[in-house]
């Protein structure tokens, strides 16, 4: 298991009190902009995490009052296409991995989220923000149109309200991304932490395994036509239902009692 990181000049801080992680964006002076170094510690450490059994959950969250601002700027001047290249390439590998691992990732959001940083937000799993949390892609405002983050965002909020926020580059309110289902809940500051704990604890009440499942399932059959939807989902179903932990379940629930989940 990974333990908490100690050098708070790191780029991201890593606490983890089982079965949840916290990662937290650590370049408050920076807006903690993603930059190349920060998105390839994400990387390795999410990986990391995504290897622990004791890891039922990951949220992400940000030092100081802004979420990401997205890629950092000062890095992205002058420099050659390779460079530029193996950014993105960078940036999507962060992205697919929160998608690829078994457990559900969380952003937790207080401040701004633009950008890449918006971007990494509609990635995650779930979203919880503040009632001041704003989201934006403003990069055609600076002649970078946010090409990247319009793959998650377009996929969350649906293609005529991703091209208003992309075309436009306005920022939208928390309740307003609420509504567009860019985030899951959205309560006052004070509330944040309770109101992301309420969504662990009902996580973790479930098997990880059939947690797992469902996540990788879920991103498998979205984007398919509704007929190989089904044809990947029965067959999916099929083999959870003669699961050890589908079975306990099963059984847990016709005798009125809790389940033993084990992870088979």
């Amino acid at each position: 298991m990974l333990a908490c990181m100690s050098r708070l000049t790191t780029p991201v801080l890593v606490h983890v009190d089982a079965p949840v992680a916290r990662l937290t964006l650590n370049r408050p002076e920076k807006r903690n902009a993603l930059s190349l170094e920060l998105m390839e510690e994400l990387i390795a450490t999410l990986r990391q995490l995504g290897a622990d059994p004791d890891v039922r959950v990951i949220v992400v969250d940000a030092v100081g009052p802004v979420f990401s601002a997205g890629h950092d700027l000062s890095e992205m001047i002058g420099r050659d296409v390779a460079f530029y290249q193996r950014l993105f390439d960078v940036c999507t590998e962060l992205m697919e991995t929160i998608h690829g691992l078994p457990q559900p990732v969380i952003a937790k959001v207080k401040g701004m989220a633009t950008a890449a940083g918006c971007q990494l937000v509609a990635a995650c799993d779930l979203a919880v923000a503040s009632q001041e949390a704003r989201f934006a892609t403003p990069g055609v405002k600076i002649g970078l149109f946010c090409s990247t983050p319009m793959v998650p965002l377009s996929r969350a909020i649906g293609r005529k309200r991703a091209l208003e926020m992309l075309l436009t580059g306005q920022p939208i309110t928390a309740e307003t991304a609420l509504d567009w289902g860019l985030v899951n809940r959205v309560v006052p500051a004070e509330a944040l932490e309770d109101e992301l704990g309420a969504i662990v604890d009902a996580i973790v009440a479930s098997s990880p395994l059939t947690v797992g499942l469902g996540k990788e399932t879920f991103y498998a059959q979205v984007e398919l036509d509704e007929h190989r939807a089904y044809d990947l989902t029965k067959a999916v179903m099929a083999l959870n239902a003669r699961a050890d932990d589908a079975q306990e379940g099963m059984c847990a629930f016709l005798e009125k009692r809790p389940a033993i989940w084990r992870r088979r």
